[in-house]
């Protein structure tokens, strides 16, 4: 019972100072600027610009837009876009391409974070945004072919809070950060868990003995063992799990800052079971088509992540 108490006050002691410490500060400057942004008119001005360009992957306006949540804001940023995409005639085809696309890139709870860690985040947003793209096309033209690319009258119009003067800049700011400590604090419950269940594994000899069955498989093709356990982790706990127990391994010595570059392709985006369960959430439709979407994102991770394995 003593080895179960210490591992839960480490583990909740570690939590809470990623949450609040390095996921707070970083999300509070990035979404305000995010939001700033926004307000400003700027985002919708680049959307207008870069929505022709993406066409042709299958992407439209609200999909741009989405692609810049899930970078710049936080995976569950995209979840209104989704929604907005439902409800304003959005073709199930159209659908499955930005679902795929948001399943595919890189979430900004995680990868902004980790940018204190050691991670090359110019890199990582560069084979995001290739990653994206490639999923999107894939599931546009091949996965998601047969679904009905039939749409209704499609109002693309971002509605957003405006800063016209220096009061309507400070209300965006404090929503901004209002909107970060919510992320920031509702991070804390799985980082425990995720932590917690590390450690009992750790402690039991679980990990030790998963990672002397699959050493020769994973070093026969040059993977590190040592990802094991955060791969366990983020495809069951999501990427803020994912980087709770990077950071542990990453002060213990068990990870290096170069395997969390090389591994970035493959470790951070939302397609995980709570990634997945949070994106459907946006309405019927989006459920319906999570499979192929789902596929194409799988194309794109693995472009990611043969991405950073061929520049770490």
């Amino acid at each position: 019972m003593d080895i179960l108490t210490d591992i839960i006050l480490r583990a909740g002691r570690s939590a809470v100072e990623l949450a609040l410490f390095v996921l707070l500060p970083v999300m509070v400057v990035m979404l305000s600027l995010m939001r700033l942004l926004e307000a400003k008119g700027v985002l919708d001005r680049l959307v207008h610009v870069v929505a022709p360009v993406v066409k042709p992957v299958g992407l439209t306006g609200l999909g741009v837009f989405g692609a810049l949540q899930i970078n710049f804001v936080s995976f569950a940023a995209p979840v209104a876009t989704l929604t907005m995409m439902e409800t304003r005639g959005a073709s199930d085809r159209h659908l499955a391409a930005t679902l795929a696309m948001v399943m595919a890139m890189a979430q900004a709870n995680t990868s902004f974070p980790m940018i204190a860690m050691g991670l090359d985040f110019s890199t990582t947003l560069a084979f995001s945004i290739i990653g994206g793209l490639v999923a999107a096309a894939v599931t546009y033209h091949g996965f998601a072919r047969t679904l009905s690319a039939q749409e209704g009258p499609v109002d693309e119009t971002l509605h957003h809070h405006v800063a016209e003067d220096a009061k309507g800049v400070l209300d965006v700011i404090n929503r901004a950060g209002a909107e970060a400590f919510k992320i920031a604090v509702g991070a804390i419950p799985m980082l425990v868990l995720a932590l917690v269940a590390v450690q009992a594994l750790r402690t039991s000899g679980a990990i030790d003995l998963l990672t002397r069955l699959l050493a020769p498989v994973l070093t026969a093709a040059a993977i590190d063992p040592a990802l094991i356990l955060p791969t366990l982790t983020k495809y069951i706990g999501g990427g803020t799990a994912m980087m709770g127990v990077m950071d542990e391994m990453l002060k213990n010595g068990s990870a290096t800052i170069g395997m969390l570059n090389r591994s970035a392709g493959f470790l951070i985006h939302p397609l995980d079971v709570p990634g997945v369960a949070v994106l459907i959430s946006a309405g019927r439709r989006a459920a319906g088509v999570w499979k192929p979407a789902a596929l194409g994102a799988a194309v794109g991770i693995a472009v990611r992540a043969a991405g950073h394995v061929l520049l770490s």
